[in-house]
């Protein structure tokens, strides 16, 4: 089990890999059809684009989080 004070880390890990598999692989198709091979093309655009979001979820959900609460009520 992974500590509580590591939650966000975790959450950010599972949260940018999921949408990046997703995001990479609709792409993916969309810019190469369903050749043979497409897996293993999907998987290269997955692991760089999850290098990417990965960090950039971290960085980026403090910021989101105070936009929602500016923009909710309590």
């Amino acid at each position: 089990m992974v500590p509580a004070r590591f939650a966000h880390i975790l959450f950010g890990l599972i949260l940018s890999g999921l949408m990046s598999c997703i995001v990479s692989g609709i792409s993916t198709l969309r810019a190469i059809g369903l050749p043979p091979g497409f897996v293993g093309q999907w998987m290269g655009s997955w692991i760089t684009a999850w290098a990417v979001a990965f960090p950039t979820v971290l960085v980026v959900a403090p910021v989101t989080r105070r936009l929602v609460a500016r923009l909710t009520r309590p």
